[in-house]
């Protein structure tokens, strides 16, 4: 289920919680964004939901000490990878192997 809002998340202009996907509403029409969090969604499917976050996190921090930069740390986290590359690509989510974040560790 997707919800537009007025408000944004710190910087991020869409969120993927499952099962909502939160978007800012100047970016309704975006239908990459949309897709990149609904690439989110499944991944959080395959972890559990809470695998995800806590997997997220702890990616996060790992990086974040690699890096010392919040944003490349951020564009460094292997589930982020996976949905930057193929959110231009509308037929991915048909085609996606299981666990396919795994290949951007």
């Amino acid at each position: 289920m997707i919800f537009f809002t007025k408000y944004q998340i710190r910087n991020y202009i869409g969120v993927a919680v499952y099962p909502f996907i939160i978007i800012n509403k100047k970016y309704k029409e975006d239908i990459w964004l949309i897709n990149h969090e609904k690439i989110h969604l499944k991944q959080q499917l395959e972890l559990l939901w809470i695998g995800f976050f806590i997997w997220y996190f702890t990616e996060f921090l790992y990086r974040y000490y690699q890096y010392r930069n919040w944003h490349k740390a951020y564009l460094s986290i292997s589930f982020e990878r996976e949905c930057n590359q193929f959110e231009s690509d509308l037929n991915y989510l048909n085609n996606r192997k299981f666990f396919g974040f795994l290949k951007f560790l």
